[in-house]
């Protein structure tokens, strides 16, 4: 059952001992380290999950994915986890991690969606319009290619949702005819 309270607690926690230690930086690879291993794995989360896997199998599975790839902040934080029973909540206790570290360092993530796959120089171009308009100076960009959209692009930033879609006029038109009553009266 997913916890995003006691995720974002964990996470702070280490996130405050990291820059305590000078090593935020070092924290965060590991995190991100963690975070390309949960995604590429769904063996070692369900593992993690697993109330028949006992706790020591469960530490002795996550030095072996880390021995020598992680920090000792990140190493004793995983003990720390494993002798409390939090295991569990690795996954959302990484994701809420790197939030915050995003946040601490005033990165913002923009989510680009595009019909067809856009060139790099077009890609320098929207984050510095970005960068202009909302003043944003850390900007990271997630881009990802969607046919469904038939053309146009959808941008999130934060909160905010452009969505220059044809996919979306399209369905704007279609409710448009839809709530029509001129059409009604014709019939």
């Amino acid at each position: 059952m997913p916890n995003p309270r006691l995720a974002g607690r964990y996470a702070k926690s280490l996130l405050d001992l990291a820059i305590e230690k000078g090593q935020l930086d070092a924290v965060y690879g590991d995190m991100q380290y963690l975070d390309a291993v949960i995604k590429s794995s769904r063996e070692f989360v369900v593992v993690l999950k697993s109330p028949i896997i006992k706790a020591d199998k469960k530490g002795k599975i996550l030095e072996a994915i880390t021995a020598g790839k992680i920090s000792v902040i990140t190493a004793t934080f995983n003990k720390l986890l494993l002798t409390k029973g939090r295991e569990f909540y690795l996954p959302e206790i990484v994701t809420a991690f790197i939030a915050q570290y995003k946040e601490n360092k005033g990165i913002h993530t923009v989510k680009l969606t595009t019909a067809v796959p856009i060139s790099e120089e077009l890609k320098q171009s929207l984050l510095q319009q970005i960068r202009v308009a909302k003043n944003m100076q850390h900007l990271e960009l997630n881009s990802e290619v969607n046919e469904a959209l038939i053309g146009g692009y959808v941008l999130e930033i934060g909160d905010e949702l452009v969505d220059a879609s044809i996919a979306f006029d399209l369905h704007n038109i279609k409710k448009q005819f839809q709530n029509n009553d001129f059409v009604y009266k014709i019939r």
